[in-house]
């Protein structure tokens, strides 16, 4: 790669053929250098053919190459170093324009003789090709280079190129561009995608704010597309039901009803894993709103990322093992537990213990599920 094209439309990357045609990369490189290209318009958009730009009036008649700079007007244009294998003959070719018909030396800092090709960015060669223009071929909307960015250049600077790097970026506001009320600004968009990106923009913002203050470990992650959230659940359902109801759309690997976790009452919501996306999205579509267990349940797509953390955060400041209680080796070592009493020892045995103890406390009635038994309807 040598020079990265910042345009309105996106990012491109021009690779050089610095050792076919040294001196048209050595001009293009340079002129990148002393600035010269920013903010030039693309001011010529022929569809599947071909995009124009690099003259900073704006109208494909001006344009001078380095060697003006550097050594005078006799020097404005130079050979044009055709070679027969460099052809259009590919998308993303980049060349040098000729100032003049059937002339071979007339380069200047325009492109069409062959001397360069995009590597990367094609998507954004892509929306300047699908353009609006006016009869004269000139984008509805002003498309133009920002920046140009030299990732590689192999040859030395000359003495006196220091002395034309300016300060800053030209403006490059031709008055035939500032009069015409019809082109439309560099920045602007249609008004529903303006909304989407400031949408965009705004959720990305809350979730730096989000962790920044610790509730998840990293602003770009997202969350899994294979797990359901499921709420208003009967207080007596348990991991098991739901793991048997939800296994007919694919393999779940785990079925965790989310408990308190002082006295191990049922929130009444949970959160069902499966193997893969598609079966994820089959039980979406099929159990949202059925009944299971005399409740009308809601299912939708979980946004937790609380199973994610694991892959942030150290392993001595995990959390507890509560997320891997609804995994299928869980929901059988339960159900052991359950036919057999357990070892009394045993983490399920204590927590069941521990809820039998609490409801009795309580004085709570909760209709008993012992056989896992649930009504299932659409």
């Amino acid at each position: 790669m040598s020079v990265m094209i910042v345009t309105s439309f996106g990012d491109m990357v021009v690779d050089l053929f610095t050792d076919r045609c040294p001196l048209k990369c050595k001009n293009f490189l340079k002129l990148c250098k002393i600035k010269y290209y920013h903010n030039c318009l693309f001011h010529t958009v022929r569809k599947d053919f071909t995009m124009q730009t690099g003259d900073p009036i704006g109208t494909g008649f001006g344009g001078d190459s380095i060697y003006k700079f550097l050594y005078g007007d006799q020097a404005r244009f130079f050979g044009g170093e055709i070679h027969s294998d460099l052809k259009h003959s590919k998308r993303g070719t980049v060349a040098m324009a000729s100032a003049g018909t059937g002339e071979k030396n007339l380069n200047a800092s325009q492109y069409h003789t062959v001397f360069g090709e995009i590597t990367e960015g094609f998507d954004k060669l892509n929306r300047i090709n699908e353009a609006y223009v006016d009869d004269k071929e000139k984008p509805y909307q002003n498309i133009r280079i920002k920046y140009t960015y030299i990732l590689y250049d192999p040859f030395d600077d000359p003495s006196q190129l220091a002395d034309l790097i300016p300060d800053a970026s030209p403006e490059r506001k031709p008055k035939d561009e500032i009069d015409d009320h019809v082109r439309l600004d560099d920045d602007w968009m249609p008004k529903d995608e303006e909304l989407g990106v400031r949408e965009e923009k705004e959720a990305h913002s809350r979730a730096v704010i989000v962790e920044s203050v610790g509730d998840i470990p990293d602003a770009e992650m997202k969350p899994p597309d294979n797990v359901l959230f499921v709420c208003k659940l009967n207080p007596s359902t348990e991991e098991e039901a739901l793991y048997i109801i939800f296994s007919r759309f694919g393999t779940v690997t785990s079925a965790e009803i989310i408990r308190d976790h002082k006295n191990g009452d049922n929130h009444c919501y949970a959160f069902i894993e499966f193997e893969d996306k598609k079966s994820c999205e089959q039980a979406y579509f099929k159990m949202d709103n059925t009944q299971i267990d005399d409740r009308r349940i809601r299912v939708d797509f979980s946004q937790s990322v609380a199973k994610l953390w694991s892959q942030y955060r150290p392993r001595n400041q995990r959390g507890s093992d509560r997320l891997n209680n609804g995994s299928v080796d869980a929901i059988n070592q339960q159900k052991d537990n359950k036919q057999h009493g357990g070892d009394g020892n045993s983490k399920s045995s204590k927590f069941l213990r521990t809820r039998k103890e609490t409801r009795k406390h309580k004085g709570r009635k909760h209709p008993t599920n012992n056989k896992a038994t649930f009504r299932l309807v659409k």
